[in-house]
């Protein structure tokens, strides 16, 4: 076959390519359709993003969910964050809360129908059964004003359900041991406990002090708090705080090193205005008595279930002020104490009658307000 039969035979996209008079790059179709590489590798590092939140979404549907109608409103979310906002948020869904983790922002809805983009993603990562923004608290680690403004932070695990007392979780039971502030041991024999503050404390820098209980036996220092807020963990990534098993204790019964391990991530103790708050972001529900949790004119505390990912205002300033004018019975009294057990509840309509009973617990004992 000869040279000239040769080139006859060229394929044609070959022909029509030599053929095709050159246009400018910016007029040619061809050119034009082909993205550059760098706007590949953006949008599949996007894609990637996304499609990594969604699946760390939780698998329960909610109530309003049955049609999948969760997913257009997330999707159309995703797509006003920015990439470092995303991946924000993904470090948050992967640690689950555990450790510091910065505000995701985003912009605010305004007049358009829909829910805020934080009600979205607590719906999508953390309660598919949550209907309301009202039901939702923001935690103090959050640097988002408490109100949904022009910009605000929709980072699900900077946010916490409200636990109102009136409504469950209900009060577990009412208990008699702290009604004139001593702690029974056992039937016959009670010891006062004066684990009040100092008039001095007042005028240092921390707003409370917390003491750690293994049953009856008291379990490392007092620890003073000085930031607005402190974790009280067992097991925190990256968390800082009082880590209960790096309080040294004699002997450490199995009892409480199961306790501790229920622990986790524990609480958050917060200073906030007008009170404390206290958010279980562990997998197991803690128990607080507070003299100002109670109803008004109740003479004992009452024992409340706090269930895993909720807020409480445990004290109340305003409410104690008033019972040290009133009191809370015959006898003396710390008005501003507030007692915690991790994982195990006491009380009369429970197995342990007393907080002494409880594995591990522990004591806030707050300044009074200045």
């Amino acid at each position: 076959m000869g040279r000239g039969q040769a080139s006859k035979k060229r394929p044609c996209q070959e022909v029509c390519r030599s053929s095709r008079p050159s246009l400018p790059a910016g007029l040619d179709p061809v050119a034009r359709s082909a993205p550059a590489p760098a706007q590949l590798m953006f949008r599949s590092r996007r894609a990637n993003l996304v499609q990594q939140l969604w699946r760390h979404r939780c698998i329960a549907p909610g109530p309003d969910d049955s049609q999948g109608a969760l997913k257009p409103a997330v999707h159309a979310l995703f797509k006003k964050l920015k990439d470092k906002e995303l991946e924000l948020l993904l470090q948050a869904v992967e640690r689950r809360g555990g450790g510091e983790s910065g505000c995701v922002w985003v912009e605010s809805r305004g007049s358009k129908p829909g829910p805020p983009a934080s009600l979205l993603l607590c719906r999508l990562y953390r309660w598919p059964d949550l209907r309301h923004p009202h039901e939702l608290k923001r935690l103090s680690c959050c640097k988002s004003p408490g109100s949904e403004g022009t910009t605000h932070c929709c980072n699900p695990h900077h946010l916490s359900r409200l636990a109102v007392t009136e409504s469950p979780p209900p009060p577990y039971g009412k208990i008699s041991p702290f009604a004139k502030c001593s702690i029974t041991l056992d039937n016959n024999r009670k010891v006062r406990q004066d684990t009040s503050l100092s008039q001095h404390s007042l005028k240092d820098s921390y707003w409370c002090k917390l003491a750690y209980w293994e049953f009856r036996l008291r379990v490392g220092r007092l620890f003073p708090v000085h930031d607005d807020y402190v974790n009280v963990f067992s097991d925190l990534p990256a968390g800082s705080g009082l880590c209960l098993p790096q309080l040294a204790s004699r002997n450490r019964s199995q009892a409480v090193r199961r306790a501790q391990a229920k622990i986790g991530q524990g609480l958050l103790l917060s200073r906030e205005t007008g009170g404390v708050w206290a958010y279980n972001r562990s997998e197991h529900p803690i128990f607080v008595c507070s003299p100002t949790l109670g109803p008004p004119g109740s003479l004992s505390p009452a024992v409340h279930k706090i269930l895993p990912g909720y807020s409480i205002k445990v004290f109340d300033y305003e409410r104690a002020g008033n019972l040290a004018v009133g009191g809370l019975g015959d006898g003396p009294c710390d008005t501003h104490t507030i007692r915690i057990s991790f994982t195990k509840g006491w009380g009369p309509c429970y197995s342990r009658r007393f907080i002494t009973s409880c594995p591990c617990w522990m004591e806030v004992l707050l300044n009074a307000p200045r």
